[in-house]
């Protein structure tokens, strides 16, 4: 088994069609999703800024 894995810059709020056109284009079987979050600020507990910067989207390839 192989695996690839995906970095996705998204906006979690407003990109969900470019998640969803991504995840459909991929050829092997999705593993895993993972976030990365950023540290917690006070601009994020207000909503002011973004708590995840990009994915990660682990895909296994034949």
């Amino acid at each position: 088994m192989k695996y690839r894995v995906h970095r996705l810059e998204i906006d979690m709020e407003n990109d969900r069609s470019k998640l969803e056109q991504f995840l459909n284009g991929l050829e092997g079987e999705v593993v895993s999703i993972i976030p990365n979050i950023k540290k917690t600020s006070l601009f994020q507990i207000y909503g002011l800024t973004r708590k995840i910067d990009f994915i990660l989207i682990v895909e296994k390839t034949k």
